[in-house]
């Protein structure tokens, strides 16, 4: 393969790339870099972001390498939190989520991806990110709960990866859908001679004990070369009550806030006996007080109800201080084990072809726990499904009203979480397999050069997920009826909701209506591609470049929900089975041009045709100028597209989407107009049937959600300019070997984006600027006691989505001096403006800056790496911040801690910053043995309290766990 000279630009901005984010420099290796820098010969290699082999190390679209050494100087064992500490990287699951079964299904048909980790991109989405390994493209996930667009990279074993190349740019023009944020490509280690063994242990302060066990072997002959790896990982659980913010947390503080569904029950009607105007008499419509709201008084063995006086007997009104905290049966971190097996072989067939051949199996088994699941009856209970229409006979023998509670007439309510049943354990078996087989070789016409490759792929991600301790909610029906009907169905016991915890339900009662519960994914991948790449003519003493391919991928997905979700039985969640698959033929063409001896544009496009929605053409454009040796001066611009998948076409689910009523009192108290409640919203609620003293029963509101098989794709344009400039002054001198510095600004600008409204700000502005009878209320429709039926939020190509930002990065190496050789880097990403505007022009509420939905957008992420090394030592001090957010207090369901106390302020979520130490023995004790000792988070920097999210009340996608996590590994090559 031709070879070419390289200035000594290329040479500093190469050896840049390996003392960037987010570990620390080669040159922290025992062997010192070179006192004086020189040209290089370099072979062309394929960079990510192009088909085209280059010999710039700076190439026109940004591109961020993580080498092994990085990799291993993070002290991070997952690929998912590795690439989740990349500064333009935004909130994507990982094993801090324990949400299974608590809100039900994401509406965009993917399922919740419970124990899979994930990757996000400037805020985008982790399904506008596209992850290949060895340049393929990778199977997206399934986890038991839908059929996603995102790939799990808990399906990639850290032991299998040689590096990783980020590209920062969007790339649909070169790979395709998926690729508007950006490019993921996992290069998977391809060589290797001899026998390597690596045992890790770490823990949280808190637990989650960690242990990861890899063994490589790899040979080579003449004609062949092969790895073999074989790794198990386990990940220990932490409990949330190890946390004092989850065992005992600030009033209205996240889990604070509580639950409805409490242990001594929460019942909610009215007395068809009690006179007109007596408390809790039927009839009046417009006064939620004429309705009992009451609570069994704690300790008590035998209720008494007393209709005159509510607060009388051994209940009391229902009020936030019996609101049940449910975080402490929550994990901080969920537990899981991965058994994984890589192999790959290649072999030159002849001097210019060789066959390679590759596999993957890997297993992860993985928990979520929740709190013992609540049993909600009755209309506001809010499912949309059975459980709005139970009512309680008047003879149940546990009924103490003396009345029969009857759906839609005098009975609205009974939130009753039987903690004698146990917490909902949701427990994932997922089973990833992978198989790629190709050729690739090289050829001449005369004088120019080529190269081809040929690939078939096949990938497999298989899901089971058990859910343990939910219930038949046809069963409670059926239990709460009449006691003569009951009798007549086998197995079938009268349920007793009323005896709170000093008489709690006998296991016969438990056994009726509990169930276990299973779910199943699937998701399928086969893909064919062919790709050619060279030289095409000269122009000057330079050569044109082209790459060109074609592509046939073929995606099958399926998901079959548990029966009782389908037919609604399940207390837990409603769905509905998946059955689908399409198919995508492509073809491509790239061109670099050196159009000067400093010039270089590069131009590519792509078609596809898809079977579900048509075809699509995207372009894509960029420049490459060295005015001087030490500057490079880039640029892309580029249109971007993704095809909806399988469960954006098809999925149909519920979602428990956390509601803030305007019409209620976490909302604005619907009295009068003196606590500064507009007089319009007033009157809005007013005529929506929203009874005076109205209080929200459930901030959970069921919302429908699901796929539509008449979605297009989604479109996009970004632009990125930047400079890499490495000073030759800095080279070689006594205080510095090598400086760089790069900048590059990003623009994203998304359209016709798949998502569902935002359906919180669509309920304020129906009522805040509608008057409740506007477009923006067409979701909405209340019940008999002013609370929400649940709305209909399908999906569609609503949105328009824009970003923009820049990333600025910082490389310095020291020369070596008599204690050693010094390196620093800095990364840091700054985001101007995101926004998300639907068709209506209505604003989501995600900005930068704010906290929303488990997730944040902060202005400014920064990564700092210092480094020392001399000898067989070195020491790495790696720091990461996070500029504070702001969240909305009125979203909070009490509003009623410090800093919310005025609904209308907002809670800052100050700044934080991480530091993370490592120290490296090399040859410890015998040649070939290292041992590592590290703490990351060392000063144990709590995350900041977040009022409005859910489950821990902090968000997961952002900050670290609570606590500092403490780890040593041993390496053994041999």
């Amino acid at each position: 393969m031709k070879a070419f000279r390289r200035q000594s630009l290329a040479k500093a901005i190469q050896l840049s790339l390996l003392i960037s984010l987010p570990g620390l420099a080669a040159a922290q290796e025992t062997t010192p870099p070179p006192t004086q820098p020189s040209a290089t010969t370099l072979d062309t290699v394929t960079v990510t972001g192009t088909r085209i082999k280059q010999t710039n190390a700076v190439t026109a679209q940004p591109v961020f390498v993580l080498d092994r050494t990085k990799i291993e100087q993070t002290g991070l064992q997952t690929v998912g939190e590795l690439l989740q500490q990349l500064t333009s990287s935004g909130k994507a699951l990982n094993a801090k989520f324990n949400s299974s079964g608590n809100f039900g299904y994401p509406p965009d048909g993917g399922g919740i991806g419970a124990g899979s980790a994930q990757v996000d991109l400037r805020n985008l989405g982790s399904q506008r990110t596209l992850v290949l390994v060895d340049g393929v493209r990778w199977v997206n996930e399934s986890s038991a709960s839908g059929v996603s667009g995102s790939a799990d990279l808990n399906t990639i074993p850290m032991a299998i990866v040689e590096r990783v190349e980020v590209l920062e740019d969007g790339a649909s023009a070169i790979y395709g859908s998926d690729a508007i944020a950006g490019v993921i490509n996992i290069i998977t280690r391809r060589t290797f001679d001899g026998a390597e063994a690596n045992a890790y242990y770490g823990q949280y302060d808190d637990g989650g004990e960690t242990t990861d066990i890899s063994l490589t072997l790899g040979g080579s002959g003449e004609r062949w070369s092969g790895v073999f790896t074989a790794s198990y990982f386990e990940q220990e659980d932490i409990s949330s009550a190890s946390w004092d913010q989850s065992a005992v947390p600030e009033p209205g503080a996240g889990p604070g806030a509580g639950s409805s569904g409490v242990p001594q029950g929460r019942f909610v009607f009215c007395d068809p006996r009690q006179p007109v105007g007596s408390p809790g008499f039927c009839g009046d419509a417009t006064n939620d007080a004429s309705f009992y709201s009451v609570t069994l008084n704690d300790g008590t063995a035998t209720p008494v109800w007393d209709p005159n006086n509510p607060n009388g007997g051994t209940y009391h009104r229902f009020a936030a201080a019996d609101r049940f905290n449910f975080a402490p049966f929550n994990l901080l971190l969920t537990p899981q084990k991965r058994k994984s097996i890589f192999t790959n072989l290649y072999y030159d067939i002849t001097d210019n072809t060789r066959l390679h051949v590759k596999g993957l199996y890997n297993n992860r088994t993985s928990t979520n726990q929740a709190a013992p699941e609540p049993i909600f009856v009755g209309p506001d209970a809010g499912t949309g499904g059975i459980a709005d229409t139970i009512s309680v006979a008047a003879n149940n023998p546990y009924n103490p009203f003396g009345i029969a509670l009857t759906a839609g007439d005098n009975f609205s309510f009974i939130g009753r979480r039987p903690l004698e049943v146990g917490p909902r354990i949701f427990t994932q078996d997922v089973d990833t397999s992978y198989f790629n087989i190709g050729l690739d070789g090289v050829f001449d016409i005369g004088s120019r050069n080529f190269g081809w490759d040929a690939n078939y792929a096949h990938g497999e991600n298989k899901a089971e997920q058990t859910f343990l301790n939910g219930y038949n909610v046809a069963k409670i029906k059926t239990a709460l009826g009449d006691p003569a009907v009951c009798a007549q169905v086998q197995g079938c016991v009268p349920l007793d909701l009323f005896g709170g915890q000093t008489r709690p339900m006998t296991q016969d009662q438990i056994n009726w209506i509990r169930t276990r519960q299973i779910d199943s994914s699937e998701q399928v991948l086969d893909l064919y591609q062919a790709n050619v790449t060279g030289d095409m003519f000269n122009i000057g003493d330079r050569t044109a470049g082209f790459a060109a391919g074609v592509e046939h991928r073929r995606y099958r997905g399926e998901f079959n929900p548990d029966p009782l979700r389908q037919t609604g039985e399940s207390q837990d969640s409603q769905a509905f089975p998946v059955k689908a698959s399409y198919d995508v033929d492509e073809v491509y063409s790239e061109f670099n041009f050196p159009i000067l001896s400093s010039l270089e544009l590069s131009a590519a496009i792509r078609y596809s045709d898809y079977s579900t929605f048509g075809s699509a053409t995207t372009g894509k454009v960029g420049f490459r100028w060295q005015p001087i040796e030490d500057l490079v001066l880039r640029g892309t611009w580029s249109e971007g597209f993704r095809a909806p998948n399988l469960g954006e076409l098809y999925g149909l689910t519920q979602f428990g989407a956390t509601l803030t009523d305007p019409c209620g009192p976490t909302g604005a108290p619907v009295v009068d107009t003196s606590n500064g409640v507009s007089a319009g919203l007033e009157a809005a609620c007013v005529g929506a049937g929203v009874p005076n003293g109205f209080e929200q029963a459930n901030t959970q509101i069921i919302t429908f959600t699901g796929g539509n098989p008449d979605l297009d794709a989604e479109e996009s344009e970004n632009y990125t300019v930047g400079a890499v400039y490495a000073p030759s002054w800095a080279e070689g001198q006594s205080w510095s070997n090598k400086l760089d510095f790069e900048v590059s600004y990003y623009n994203y600008k998304v359209d016709g984006a798949i998502q569902a409204a935002d359906i919180q700000s669509l309920l304020d502005k129906c009522y805040e600027e509608q008057g409740g009878t506007g477009p923006a209320c067409a979701p909405f429709a209340r019940n008999f006691t002013g609370n929400l039926f649940p709305p209909q939020n399908r999906l569609a190509n609503l949105g328009t989505i824009e970003t923009d930002g820049a990333d600025f990065k910082v490389n310095w190496l020291s020369p070596e001096w008599g204690f050693g050789h010094l390196t620093g880097s800095l990364q840091s990403t700054w985001v101007n403006d995101y926004e998300a505007v639907d068709q209506d022009g209505n604003v989501a509420q995600r900005a930068v800056g704010i906290e929303v939905n488990d997730s944040a957008i902060p202005e400014w992420q920064t990564n700092v790496q210092l480094g020392w090394g001399k000898g067989n030592w070195d020491a790495n001090w790696n720091i990461r911040y996070i500029s504070s957010v702001e969240e909305d207090c009125t979203n909070a369901t009490i509003a009623e801690v410090p800093g919310c106390l005025n609904p209308q302020q907002m809670n800052t979520l100050g700044s934080v910053t991480y530091n993370d130490f490592q120290v490296n023995w090399k040859e410890a004790f015998t040649e070939g043995l290292k041992l590592t000792l590290g703490v990351n988070n060392a000063f144990g920097k709590e995350p900041p309290i977040c009022v409005t999210c859910s489950l821990n009340g902090y968000d997961a996608g952002t900050y670290d766990l609570p606590g500092a996590f403490w780890y040593v590994s041993a390496n053994y090559r041999f």
